[in-house]
């Protein structure tokens, strides 16, 4: 049994995880402002330092892993705290914790991203390669120039995409997976949580219920929780840097010839031409 860190644990599925967790015999340090464990505003800088400074007194030097579900959805006129908490509520809150895990064997991380990711048009390229660098301002600037109508949907989109990115770039780095920390992304679509069931009964619900689902029901707290449990489990020793979608089919209706997708030879990674000059029988490359 190993104690665990859940943001957003006081509703929808990061409860679900917290729950899933303790009934599974671990211990759980649940951060959320809306109270748990430690009550904490992930929108700012204080709130964040607050968070990191309580779950750090509270681990013990080790932390067996963490699951970053706190979000914001597309609420408009809240762009710049809806890219604070879903992408700097994360990526400050792990590089803290990465010693707490480092410290454990196999630790492992999951981050909740979106299918927003791969559904959301008109999310400008130049905003997300901002809040890659950190430009959280810059980012917000570009972002509001799309409009009220789509400023709220094209930051939540920019926040998932760059707080995936950031999963995916440093999830393989030596000082994640090297130090035998598994960082991987589950990207859900509509789950039945508070924050769908406000959409379905306010001023969007036309447009919420018009989004694509193959499978034509809404996904669970439970369910998700299940996922996330199997990716907290040894099952994910052999993953880094994996997204995981569950959502119902919509991002390989919307993009089903997207990927996977042959990579061009002016594209090629230095890390694929590396493969011709392959290490001795019995090695493991080291990039």
């Amino acid at each position: 049994m190993g104690t665990y860190v859940v943001t957003g644990a006081a509703s929808g599925m990061g409860a679900a995880v917290a729950d899933s967790l303790r009934q599974a015999g671990h211990d759980v340090i649940g951060v959320d402002r809306d109270g748990d464990d430690v009550i904490a505003d992930l929108s700012t800088a204080a709130g964040r330092r607050a968070a990191i400074e309580a779950v750090t007194a509270r681990a013990g030097g080790v932390l067996a892993g963490a699951v970053l579900a706190a979000g914001l959805g597309p609420a408009r006129g809240r762009e710049r705290t809806i890219v604070e908490v879903n992408l700097l509520g994360v990526t400050e809150l792990l590089e803290a914790f990465r010693p707490l895990l480092a410290a454990s064997d196999k630790a492992k991380v999951v981050v909740f991203g979106s299918n927003s990711t791969t559904a959301t048009p008109l999310v400008p390229a130049r905003a997300v390669s901002r809040l890659g660098r950190g430009d959280v301002d810059g980012a917000t600037r570009i972002i509001r120039r799309r409009g009220a109508a789509l400023s709220g949907p094209v930051a939540y989109a920019a926040s998932k995409i760059a707080v995936t990115r950031w999963c995916r770039v440093h999830g393989t780095r030596a000082e994640w997976a090297g130090a035998g920390i598994r960082v991987n992304v589950i990207t859900p679509g509509p789950v039945m949580t508070p924050l769908l069931r406000s959409q379905l009964e306010g001023a969007t619900s036309k447009n919420v219920r018009a989004f694509p689902i193959p499978v034509r029901e809404y996904g669970t707290t439970d369910q998700l929780a299940q996922w996330v449990m199997l990716m907290l489990s040894p099952a994910a020793d052999f993953m880094a840097g994996s997204v995981i979608t569950v959502d119902g089919g919509t991002e390989a209706l919307l993009r089903a010839r997207d990927w996977p997708r042959a990579v061009p030879l002016r594209a090629v990674p230095r890390v694929l031409w590396r493969m011709y000059r392959a290490p001795k029988e019995g090695q493991i490359a080291r990039y």
